[in-house]
């Protein structure tokens, strides 16, 4: 699993994710706070809800997550919707699949992590306010999947 959240202009970012053999790539605004929103929706996953939601403001269509742990797994599955102010809260169902694919609870996270650290290590937390423009660098959530992955993955990479 691989995925990479690269600031790529003033207010937006460029989010890229692949399992080996299938790619999807967004072009995601600052109108949410898109990287806090994926920390948590991963972060979720260590919870007792199964199914985690979130959505990325691409301005004006809406990329929504849907992530479901099955066991040790996680069902990822992006649908688009072309305008997030009339199809925030429709029904998954009237989404348009782009993405799905399943990998380890673990690939997932760990690859989250090591995107959102390269964003924090290149930027600092004022660069990335700079450039992100309105919300700052989402320290608490990248530290709280931190603690879960290392405590509940047994992974052995240091970060």
């Amino acid at each position: 699993m691989h995925f990479s959240w690269e600031l790529s202009g003033s207010g937006w970012a460029t989010c890229r994710i692949w399992d080996g053999s299938t790619k999807h790539r967004d072009i995601v605004s600052y109108c949410t706070h898109a990287l806090a929103d994926l920390l948590k929706g991963v972060t979720g996953l260590y919870g007792l809800h199964g199914i985690q939601r979130f959505s990325f403001d691409l301005e004006p269509a809406e990329a929504r997550w849907i992530l479901r742990r099955r066991n040790s797994d996680v069902h990822i599955t992006i649908r688009r919707f072309p305008d997030m102010s009339t199809s925030f809260g429709a029904p998954d169902g009237k989404g348009t699949l782009v993405w799905t694919s399943t990998r380890p609870r673990t690939s997932l996270a760990h690859a989250v992590l090591m995107a959102a650290e390269k964003v924090r290590r290149t930027h600092g937390e004022d660069g990335y306010l700079q450039k992100w423009g309105r919300h700052a660098f989402p320290t608490t959530e990248l530290e709280t999947l931190r603690h879960l992955h290392l405590a509940a993955d047994d992974c052995a990479l240091q970060y």
